[in-house]
C-alpha cells in the first residue's frame, strides 16, 4: 500500500510542473500592463522602466519563471499590487473560510444523497423512488446563483433567521453551503442509486437474502458498501472542483472566500494574486484526486495490483 501511495505522490511533481508553468505564461498573456497598476497612469516612462527593472518584468521570460518557482520553494507568492500585501497574508482568512464552506457543503450533500440514493434504489419505481430522483433533478438543473438569491429572499430577507453574507460564524456558512452543494447532493443520489440498484441484482446480495438475512442488514451491510467506490469517486471529485469553484456562490452571498477574492483580483487586473489563486486551485484538485485514488484503492485492493 505504502508503495502505491508513493507512486502516486511522485507522479504528481510532473503534473505540478506543468500546471503552473502553463499558468505562468497564460498569466503574462492576459492584456494590460502590471506596473502601470502599480505606479499609475500619470507615471513617467523612466518610473515605469525603473518599476520593471525592480519587479524583474524585463528578465527573459524563463529567468522570470525560476524565480517565481523558487519563491513558491520558499513559501513566497509576491505581493498584491492592489493592497501591497504579501500573497500568503491575504490567503490565511479567506483559505479557512473556503475550506470551512466547501467541507460544510460536502458533508451534508453526502449524507442526504447516500439517503435519498439509497431509498430510491430500495423503493425503485414506487414514490420515495420518484420524489428522490424528483430532487435530485431539481437539484442538478437549479443554477447556484439562482438558488443563492431565493434562499436569501426568503431565510434572510423575509424570515430574517440568517445573514445574506459574511463568515463572521457558523450562521453564515448555512445558505452558501447549501447553494453550492445542492447540485452535489443531486449527483451522488443520482450515483448511489444507479451503483445501488446495480448491486442488489448481484449473485452474492441473493446469496444474503436465501440465509434468511433482514433488509435491514443486507442493505447497509452488504449492498451499500460495496456500491461506494463510485461514490467516493465522484464525491472526491466533487469536492476538488468545489475548493475552486465557489466563485459565483461566494459572490452572491458577499462570502470573504478564495473564490471573491479571484473575482475581486480579475477585476482590479492583480496578476499575481490571480497566478497564485489559480496555482493553488489546480494543486487542491491534485491533491483532492490523489486522496480519492487512495481511498479507492482501500475500497477495491485490485487497483493496487493493477497500478503496481
Amino acid at each position: 500500500m505504502l508503495r502505491y501511495i508513493f507512486k502516486r505522490v511522485l507522479e504528481m511533481i510532473p503534473t505540478l510542473l506543468i500546471v503552473s508553468i502553463i499558468i505562468f505564461y497564460f498569466i503574462h498573456l492576459i492584456p494590460g500592463d502590471p506596473v502601470r497598476l502599480v505606479v499609475g497612469p500619470d507615471a513617467t516612462s523612466e518610473e515605469v522602466s525603473m518599476i520593471r527593472e525592480e519587479m524583474g518584468l524585463n528578465d527573459p521570460i524563463f529567468i522570470q519563471y525560476m524565480s517565481y518557482m523558487q519563491g513558491i520553494l520558499q513559501g513566497d507568492l509576491g505581493k498584491s499590487l492592489k493592497t501591497g500585501l504579501p500573497v500568503m497574508e491575504m490567503f490565511e482568512n479567506r483559505f479557512k473560510n473556503s475550506i470551512y464552506l466547501t467541507l460544510f457543503s460536502i458533508i451534508w450533500a453526502f449524507i442526504i444523497g447516500i439517503i435519498i440514493g439509497t431509498f430510491s434504489a430500495v423503493f425503485k419505481n414506487k414514490l420515495p423512488d420518484n420524489i428522490g430522483m424528483l430532487t435530485a433533478v431539481s437539484g442538478i438543473s437549479v443554477p447556484g446563483f439562482w438558488l443563492g438569491l431565493i434562499l436569501i429572499q426568503f431565510f434572510s430577507v423575509q424570515l430574517g433567521w440568517l445573514p445574506t453574507g459574511g463568515a463572521d460564524s457558523w450562521k453564515h456558512f448555512i445558505l452558501p453551503s447549501i447553494a453550492l452543494g445542492a447540485g452535489i447532493m443531486a449527483m451522488i443520489a443520482r450515483f448511489t442509486r444507479s451503483s445501488l440498484l446495480e448491486t442488489l441484482g448481484s449473485d452474492f446480495i441473493r446469496t444474503a437474502r436465501a440465509k434468511g438475512l433482514r433488509e435491514m442488514i443486507v442493505i447497509p451491510k452488504h449492498a451499500l458498501r460495496n456500491s461506494m467506490v463510485s461514490v467516493v469517486t465522484i464525491t472526491g471529485l466533487q469536492f476538488g472542483f468545489l475548493l475552486g469553484g465557489s466563485v459565483v456562490v461566494e459572490t452572491v452571498f458577499s462570502f470573504p472566500g478564495m473564490g471573491r477574492l479571484l473575482i475581486d483580483s480579475i477585476a482590479f487586473r492583480d496578476y499575481p494574486v490571480i497566478q497564485a489563486l489559480l496555482l493553488l486551485f489546480s494543486i487542491q484538485f491534485i491533491v483532492v484526486n490523489l486522496i480519492v485514488d487512495i481511498l479507492y484503492s482501500f475500497l477495491n485492493p485490485k487497483i493496487r495490483t493493477i497500478s503496481s
